[in-house]
């Protein structure tokens, strides 16, 4: 499921003109390295990003059981962070879980 998540993560990241640098995911949640145009929200990238990947998951999973009232497939929340001053082999260590 990994492989389809990144699929329509690169195709959300596209059509926003952002950059997936890197991916990588748990059972419960992924890490995003996402370059992008400092016009668009966070928020909007995120917005798009569980939108367009659940409506893709849920095509290719049919199995996939609806837990919420809502159909959600992903929570609200999120943790995002400006990765500032970090060199890119950091950032790709912490996502790949190298320590």
């Amino acid at each position: 499921m990994i492989e389809q998540l990144r699929e329509a993560f690169l195709s959300a990241c596209d059509r926003l003109e952002c950059d997936l640098l890197e991916m990588d995911g748990e059972e419960d949640h992924v890490h995003l390295l996402i370059s992008y145009p400092t016009k668009l929200a966070i928020s909007v990238i995120v917005n798009n990003l569980k939108s367009t990947s659940s409506r893709r998951l849920r095509q290719l999973n049919t199995h996939i059981p609806r837990q919420s009232s809502n159909c959600a497939f992903w929570s609200r929340s999120y943790f995002a962070c400006s990765a500032g001053g970090a060199n890119l082999d950091t950032l790709h260590s912490y996502i790949n879980g190298v320590k």
